[in-house]
């Protein structure tokens, strides 16, 4: 979404505005509030937030299934380690951490 300069507000304009601002969120706009000329804080419609929490954890879901193919590709292909050199990959981890 492209932001116009009326949707970029310095914060304390933001302050005697918020109802206005809100209203203007609600409708469909999205509010970018600045600090010291510096973009800070976003006012976004409640709605849209829980839908972009819901992107989110659908991404993290898609990673875990690809990472799951992708181990399974591995076992069905016999690229796997043994039991011992699991156990020392583990440790030589935790030597570097």
């Amino acid at each position: 979404m492209s932001f116009k300069t009326h949707d970029v507000v310095p914060i304390s304009e933001a302050r005697s505005r918020l109802t206005e601002l809100a209203e203007d969120v609600v409708a469909g706009a999205e509010k970018v509030l600045t600090k010291n000329g510096s973009a800070y804080v976003a006012i976004v419609d409640a709605r849209k937030l829980d839908y972009y929490h819901a992107l989110e954890a659908e991404h993290g879901h898609l990673v875990m299934l690809d990472d799951a193919e992708k181990g399974l590709r591995d076992a069905l292909s016999g690229n796997v380690l043994s039991e011992a050199e699991f156990r020392d990959s583990l440790r030589r981890t935790k030597t570097h951490k």
